[in-house]
């Protein structure tokens, strides 16, 4: 087979450099061929045969800048016109202690003996084991990747060596999210006796932020790390969701087999919240935050959930489960070592979603006495990102409804609350304090606690609605002093 003229950038120097020994790998190909192209920012892996890895690092260095900080994997990184590309040479792995499975417990034989095939070898899926040479578009497939990508099917590419590096069991679970994958039955068999505890917490935290941000529907992966023991292993938290029975009435969602557990109505809201991020175009920071929030604002649930004589029945309840939740979902938080990310506090925002998902409803239940008061404080309380907290409170309801994925726009709660804060004018910027402890000097008030407790008290009182200008607030704080006397 041959795939004529696979254009990208510098593709036409590589060949003149390398002539026929030059390939494409990997994921990139799989694009195309899925996808029909290769997609933006996509990572270019390339592999070099018939020289040594000093004769690559010369033969580049006249038309780039060449870093060699990858030589322990065989890696040449080369960057021209802004880009950079992987160049490597030909490898097998080998493992140093057959009894460990950490991604370092290998050693890395590579050179112009090595060949394309054997390096082909080494990789995870048949899909990712083909290689294109540059100059004429020959497409070598020692492993039927082609016919996997066709059939939109995950198989190892060597059975022998597939699971020493255990986080192939989680990118088989991603992929499959993202491309629409199915895992073979061989995968799923052989991965229960798999141990995962030698994976860096910070590898397994990639493979499951790329497949929320990559993925149009993360309960796809997430059933899979399910069916891969992936969610016993590493998220017993998770796991114990698939345990836990939701009331049918409540929760009339359930799985193919009639079972209406916390799980599946789990899996369905986080489909629905990344859908909602796509519609409303949240910045990938949001996006995590909504999904993660999703996926987590009912852990609670595995510990709380109880059987109860309610409305004259016995009903299944689950009574403080979100503030149980927060307590969980911070210590799965810090497994992944999840804090920051570019800037924007995740794991701060995720935990106090969690805490507050029922306030939304709670407050159009209410919505006769909600007014400026409460809104505001959930305002104050959401640090202006309520607008994250009304869309997990959409996806945990509508994953109630018979098509949960059928809805154009938020519904009726949603825009109540939406238009609410319109009428009222509250925002983040609406509700920052207006009396500040400058103002308080200017009265006498010396720095310390008890200036902090005034401060405290006049916001509350400023969200009351009690006043609406810093005049009025410094004038009703000046009643409150006891009069000289």
């Amino acid at each position: 087979m041959e795939i004529n003229r696979f254009e990208f950038p510098l593709r036409d120097l590589f060949i003149k450099i390398f002539e026929e020994n030059i390939y494409l790998v990997g994921g990139t190909i799989r694009d195309y061929l899925l996808y029909g192209d290769i997609g933006q920012n996509r990572d270019i892996d390339l592999v070099v045969t018939g020289h040594t890895y000093e004769e690559i690092e010369k033969k580049l260095k006249p038309y780039g800048k060449t870093n060699t900080v990858g030589k322990s994997f065989a890696v040449v990184k080369f960057s021209r016109d802004g880009q950079t590309f992987d160049i490597s040479v030909p490898r097998k792995d080998r493992k140093r202690d057959e009894g460990s499975h950490s991604h370092k417990n290998f050693i890395i034989d590579y050179g112009p003996h090595i060949s394309l095939e054997e390096d082909l070898k080494r990789r995870d899926f048949s899909c990712n084991s083909i290689a294109l040479r540059l100059v004429d578009g020959l497409v070598v497939d020692p492993f039927d990747g082609i016919g996997a990508i066709g059939e939109k099917r995950i198989s190892m590419t060597g059975p022998g060596n597939f699971f020493d590096d255990p986080l192939r069991i989680l990118r088989g679970g991603r992929f499959a999210s993202v491309h629409g994958f199915t895992v073979d039955e061989e995968i799923y068999l052989n991965s229960k006796q798999v141990k995962l505890d030698e994976l860096s917490w910070e590898r397994i935290c990639d493979e499951l932020l790329r497949m929320i941000l990559e993925s149009p529907r993360p309960s796809v992966g997430l059933m899979e790390f399910f069916r891969l023991s992936v969610l016993e292993k590493l998220f017993p938290e998770l796991y114990a969701l698939s345990l836990t029975i939701q009331d049918a009435l409540f929760h009339p969602e359930k799985d193919e087999y009639g079972h209406h557990t916390v799980w599946i109505h789990t899996l369905i809201a986080v489909d629905i919240a990344r859908r909602l991020a796509r519609d409303y175009e949240l910045n990938d920071e949001e996006t995590l935050a909504l999904v993660l929030a999703t996926l987590l604002h009912d852990l609670g649930k595995a510990v709380t959930t109880r059987w109860e004589f309610k409305r004259g029945r016995m009903t299944i309840t689950s009574m403080f489960h979100d503030s149980k939740g927060v307590t969980m979902a911070e210590e799965l938080l810090e497994r992944l070592k999840i804090e920051t990310r570019n800037h924007f506090p995740l794991k701060e925002v995720i935990l106090t979603m969690i805490k507050y998902h029922h306030r939304v409803f709670d407050l159009y239940r209410n919505r006769e006495n909600s007014g400026f008061k409460a809104i505001s404080r959930l305002v104050r309380d959401m640090k202006g990102r309520e607008f994250l907290l009304i869309l997990l409170d959409f996806s945990d309801r509508q994953s109630r409804e018979p098509n949960p994925l059928d809805f154009q726009g938020l519904d009726e709660i949603s825009n109540w609350l939406l238009k609410k804060k319109e009428e009222l004018k509250i925002d983040n910027e609406t509700i920052q304090p207006l009396i500040m402890g400058r103002d308080l000097i200017k009265l006498g008030i010396s720095p310390g606690k008890k200036m902090g407790e005034h401060l405290a008290k006049l916001y509350d009182l400023q969200l009351d609605g009690a006043f609406s200008t810093r005049e009025e607030g410094i004038a009703l704080f000046q009643q409150s002093l006891p009069h000289p006397g």
